[in-house]
């Protein structure tokens, strides 16, 4: 199947829009035509190679669309209907998702591969073989990914909304409400407010927070994040601190979510100050696979009895957490459309991640017609 789609050819590169020819299913696939797509800072990791897949590479992985078709075998899915795509799959059957664990599914040991499980690459052009970014690939208008990483959208969920709902919104509403635990009355920082710590905003109001304090330096961020639910802003660790404790009476921080685009060891430190005792930071950002030290005062920070918390997708069980999502997005709880500041075609793939960097967007969206 012929389809145009965003490619990254080498590090450093723009996404050059072309024609690939997708591959058709095979058992266990579907084709997805993709509606709408995120324009998540994982995929820009591929540009700026801070936490590159195999090269080169269809971008994208926050997808929505419809079933255009299915290989042998598919039972979850029929051609028309509508669905969304998550990065990490969910077979099943493994022992993590037997244990209700999805999110670390044995499946997701190909997820950054520059092909499938069954060795197949998803886009050629010509001879050449192309990778999809965690298998998804959504940067294009049809895609083919195992059924295992397709979930069912309600007809009632555009698909803008939705295409959010795919990474960048479960991860950062998953930090706070799964991976940190957010209980009513804690206090709670997020650092870093683009479209994930917006949604850590989100989910650390849901879940009852006293207060919530977003720390970002560009001050669009910061007027968008009282919107949907910060209490108090801050643009630097350091102007936080003192606030925090005023807040807290000297508690600090229940749980520290840290969902800057890019995170560095010496950033570590500093962070750490603001959990308090029995506290949780949330790891929710990328860091460069070439950084291999912190800057931690490991005495203090385990005396206090405080922890690192990784989070990978939010710890998110698509099937289920899903459903919960819509029925909070019906109810105005969970606000999606609210988070995309600008939507872009295709073939402006690359102003919509200038805007991103400029700070322009909490979060861009490619449209497809």
């Amino acid at each position: 199947m012929r389809t145009r789609s965003a490619v990254l050819w080498n590090t450093g590169d723009k996404w050059s829009v072309e024609e690939l020819e997708a591959s058709d299913p095979a058992a266990g696939e579907v084709t997805v035509r993709i509606r709408a797509t995120g324009l998540c800072h994982s995929d820009d990791h591929n540009v700026t190679g801070d936490f590159s897949a195999p090269l080169p590479v269809v971008g994208g992985h926050e997808g929505a669309g419809e079933v255009v078709a299915v290989g042998a075998g598919v039972d979850r899915f029929s051609v028309g209907d509508r669905v969304i795509t998550f990065p990490m799959p969910s077979c099943g059957r493994c022992r993590f998702c037997s244990k209700g664990r999805s999110w670390l599914c044995d499946l997701s040991a190909r997820t950054m591969s520059a092909t499938g499980a069954n060795d197949r690459f998803r886009f050629h052009k010509g001879d050449t073989g192309i990778g999809a970014f965690t298998q998804l690939g959504t940067f294009s208008e049809y895609t083919t990914v195992s059924e295992a990483q397709v979930f069912a959208l309600p007809d009632d969920i555009p698909y803008t909304a939705a295409a959010l709902v795919g990474c960048g919104f479960s991860t950062g509403y998953g930090a706070a409400v799964r991976a940190g635990r957010v209980e009513p009355g804690d206090n709670v920082v997020v650092v870093g407010v683009g479209g994930v710590g917006m949604a850590a905003v989100q989910g650390a109001r849901i879940a009852g927070a006293a207060s919530v304090l977003a720390v970002d330096p560009v001050q669009f961020k910061l007027d968008e994040a009282v919107r949907f639910g910060a209490t108090h802003t801050a643009r630097s660790i350091e102007e936080a601190e003192p606030i925090l404790r005023e807040l807290s009476w000297g508690v600090m921080s229940e749980v520290v979510i840290v969902a800057v685009g890019i995170m560095h060891g010496d950033l570590l430190g500093p962070i750490a100050d603001l959990v308090g005792k029995g506290g949780k930071m949330v790891m929710t950002s990328v860091t460069p696979l070439s950084e291999t030290t912190v800057s931690l005062m490991l005495s203090p920070f385990a005396m206090s009895g405080k922890s690192l918390v990784g989070n990978l997708a939010g710890f998110t069980n698509p099937v289920a957490d899903f459903d919960e999502m819509w029925r909070l997005h019906r109810r105005g709880h969970v606000r999606l459309e609210e988070m995309i500041t600008k939507t872009y075609t295709l073939d402006e793939i690359n102003q919509g991640y200038g805007d991103m960097h400029a700070g322009n967007n909490v979060r861009g969206v490619v449209v497809f017609d």
